[in-house]
């Protein structure tokens, strides 16, 4: 610790304690300082009757989730809440603030909090559940169901809730102080709920006064404990966040003026710490990207609103965070990595995968960018009114996107191809997280894929932080993802569950785009530590619009146990076909045009293949049982396994086969057959030329097919010859990163027309 470490550290401790013993003398140390100011702004912009008006908007553009706000207010009005991925916990007719209903423990309300171990399953259970209800996001909802239907109903179990948790919750006593996040995020509902009840005839009439005082708590408790050193990250960004908006919108308080200053210099300060030049959260989990993008564009719109200038820096980050996102949902349903926190900044209920390209929709209206998945939101109607109905009309353009996207500083490498429908594949090849990379998983070199706007090989997502069982492991552990495992054992070794320790180094090795094909390669070194060390390599190799190769290589010395697991999404089928598994929509006949995605295992092979049941998790808490592949084999390294991923219907999938000669050195080839002509790509890892079969090569990577007899294609990566039966196809004066012909070119692509007359192509031979 430096000595701002130590002074913050001592002041924050020196502070707790003296608050309890205050409070336990009859006084309160943090007094309501309230002065008479005007409002000048609020949160839906400098007009009060905005509120109105924009859930009119709501109930014309967006009926369903009209309706769905006010089904659930009445929930809340029965005391019935959805809560993470947990439907309709009951409470009762009183409300226990500190109650997990679902685990049914119970922390002690009295106790100080920050004496309380909220990580401890067997005094707490899950504190995760209690802090959600205690965000208070739910008496925003009740807030909405007023302005939609004009009942006083919705008003009065608001205010009745409000005032019952200010009883039972005094400062500084019980687990809802023990987080300045969530006491942020408290603020920030509140906020909400005065700025949307700002006209309301049904309130007490102390309440607009009685609400200032509690954030003026709320806001003097986050200043004094900001998360600087304890968990600067997405906890600091939502403190900071709350800070600002308290500081902008209650001119009442006498601290406005330094919160909404410190609030925004540390947004700005967290956001070029935090993100990677990339664009990319730098926890490495795609539902913390969008917990601080979220945050961050909700600030930028606050900003801009209040006349606050917005430096550049910043603003280039956003649109980067918002590219990722919009990379990863460009060719199909986005797909999720990392832990799964299960909360939202707006609309707590929109806590799956599917909505987290919910920050696209604002990022679009912002800065005025058809951001691809971007679509007309609940939050965008509350934020942006008219402008968002205008903006996201009939004729919303769609900005199109690349066939591959890097990201190299977070290692997320996205390939596309189009036929016979769209396809993307996510590959991970970053670090595991920062730090101890407390909320990443052991998912080094894993790959998620989507196919004509289904999701086909998932995340599992996280199941759980705090649990009785082994849940949390389980869900963040290598065999819970479309990686290869060794030895039953972890890419990492957990340290509780925020923290690892043996972090993999993970290596991009080759990342090449050409005009008919992508090629990935990287490697990780997480089973270095074994007493004999495993390296783990994975290349995919995808023939654009034919198929995707994936080769798995394990390098060792001794016999080890090697699993690759494939899990696909609950609504996928499978159905074993010999060598081939078809996955299909579940919901899809036999007879329907949907075309399946055939997995395709190398044969002969050691490695044995089995359709088992797994657990996935598609929000916090909630689990479903999905399909998984497990392919294993017990063998000495160095060993591999290859895999074809092939959208086609059963009839269509050909045999796919390891060549033996290539298998016998240090050149490893596949042959792919179907019907009237052959695929055959060989790899080799050194630059010198090799031999197998009738082939010979320099290239790291050599595809070629021929039909009917004639070579049809030839794709060379890292090569300067191709030789087929002694005959020289392709010969260039040094190595070239890549070289690409087929039949009916007139000469080669671009890299190699800068050298065409180096090359002589010999007619196809049979």
């Amino acid at each position: 610790m430096d000595s701002d470490e130590v002074r913050t550290r001592l002041g924050q401790e020196l502070a707790k304690r003296l608050d309890v013993a205050l409070f336990r003398l009859g006084f309160r140390g943090l007094e309501p300082a309230l002065r008479n100011r005007p409002q000048t702004h609020f949160l839906l912009g400098n007009d009060p009757a905005q509120a109105r008006k924009r859930s009119e908007l709501l109930r014309l553009h967006l009926p369903r989730q009209a309706d769905l706000i006010l089904r659930e207010a009445d929930e809340i009005c029965r005391h019935q809440f959805r809560l993470l991925g947990f439907e309709k916990i009951q409470f009762g007719d009183e409300i226990d603030w500190h109650l997990d209903p679902v685990h049914a423990k119970r922390t002690d309300p009295l106790q100080p909090w920050y004496k309380i171990n909220f990580l401890d399953f067997a005094t707490c259970g899950d504190h995760k559940i209690i802090w959600e209800l205690n965000r208070h996001q739910h008496l925003v909802t009740l807030a909405k169901a007023w302005l939609l239907s004009g009942d006083a109903k919705y008003v009065r179990e608001l205010t009745t809730q409000w005032y019952a948790w200010q009883r039972a919750n005094p400062y500084p006593l019980g687990v809802n102080w023990g987080s300045s996040l969530e006491v942020a995020f408290r603020s920030v509902s509140w906020l909400w709920v005065r700025n949307l009840l700002i006209q309301c005839p049904h309130l007490p009439p102390m309440f607009q006064r009685d609400l200032l005082a509690a954030l003026q708590l709320h806001g003097t408790y986050v200043e004094r404990y900001l998360s600087t050193y304890f968990s600067p990250n997405t906890h600091l960004i939502g403190e900071a966040f709350a800070l600002f908006f308290v500081g902008s919108l209650c001119p009442q308080i006498a601290s406005s003026k330094r919160w909404r200053r410190e609030g925004w210099k540390i947004l700005l300060q967290e956001s070029q710490r935090q993100v990677r030049p990339d664009g990319l959260y730098f926890e490495q989990a795609l539902h913390y990207h969008v917990y601080a993008l979220d945050f961050f564009l909700h600030a930028r719109r606050l900003a801009a609103e209040t006349g606050l200038p917005v430096p550049e820096a910043y603003d280039a980050t956003l649109k980067r965070m918002l590219e990722f996102l919009a990379a990863l949902s460009a060719a199909g349903p986005l797909e999720g990595f990392g832990d799964d926190d299960g909360g939202r900044l707006f609309d707590p209920r929109r806590n799956r995968v599917e909505h987290m390209t919910d920050p696209l929709s604002l990022g679009s209206l912002i800065y005025n960018v058809p951001y691809p998945a971007a679509v007309l939101t609940e939050e965008a109607i509350w934020l942006f009114g008219e402008n968002a109905i205008t903006f996201f009309d009939d004729n919303f353009p769609v900005q199109t996107v690349p066939d591959v996207s890097a990201f190299p500083s977070g290692g997320v490498y996205v390939m596309r191809s189009s036929a016979p429908c769209p396809q993307q594949m996510m590959i991970d090849a970053g670090p595991q997280g920062t730090g101890r990379s407390g909320h990443g998983h052991a998912d080094a070199l894993s790959l998620r894929f989507a196919m004509n706007g289904h999701r086909y090989l998932i995340d599992p997502g996280t199941g759980c932080y705090i649990s009785g069982n082994d849940d949390r492991d389980r869900f963040r552990g290598t065999a819970a993802h479309n990686t290869l495992r060794v030895d039953q054992v972890d890419q990492a070794i957990p340290q509780g569950p925020f923290a690892w320790q043996s972090l993999p180094n993970v290596q991009l090795e080759s990342w090449i785009q050409g005009d008919a094909f992508h090629f990935f390669s990287g490697s990780h070194d997480g089973y270095g530590r074994l007493t004999d060390p495993v390296l783990h390599r994975r290349m995919i190799f995808h023939l654009k619009n034919r198929f995707w190769l994936i080769r798995d290589v394990a390098t060792g010395q001794r016999e080890h146990l090697l699993e690759t697991f494939w899990h696909f999404a609950p609504d996928v089928a499978l159905l074993e076909k010999g060598r081939a598994i078809l996955a299909r929509q579940a919901s899809e006949s036999l007879t329907s045009p949907c075309i399946p995605l055939s997995l395709v295992i190398s044969s002969p092979s050691l490695w044995k293949s089995e359709i088992i049941d797994d657990l996935v998790s598609p929000a916090y808490g909630l689990t479903a049982k999905a399909p998984t592949v497990r392919i294993q084999a017990k063998v000495r390294l160095p060993e591999e396994c290859a895999v074809l991923l092939i959208p086609a219907a059963e009839n269509e999938i050909g045999n796919f086969s390891r060549i033996p000669e290539a298998a016998a050195g240090d050149v490893h080839g596949y042959r792919y057959q179907a019907r009237e002509w052959s695929e055959f790509v060989f790899f080799h890892d050194a630059q010198r030329p090799w031999t197998s079969g009738v082939w010979s090569s320099d290239a790291k990577v050599l595809y070629c097919k021929l039909e009917n007899g004639r070579v049809a294609q030839v794709i060379m990566i890292s090569g300067s010859f191709v030789d087929l039966q002694g005959k020289r196809m392709i010969s260039h004066a040094s190595a070239l990163e890549k070289f690409e012909w087929s039949a009916g070119q007139s000469q080669p692509n671009e890299e190699a027309q800068y050298a065409f007359s180096d090359f002589e192509f010999l007619d196809p031979v049979p």
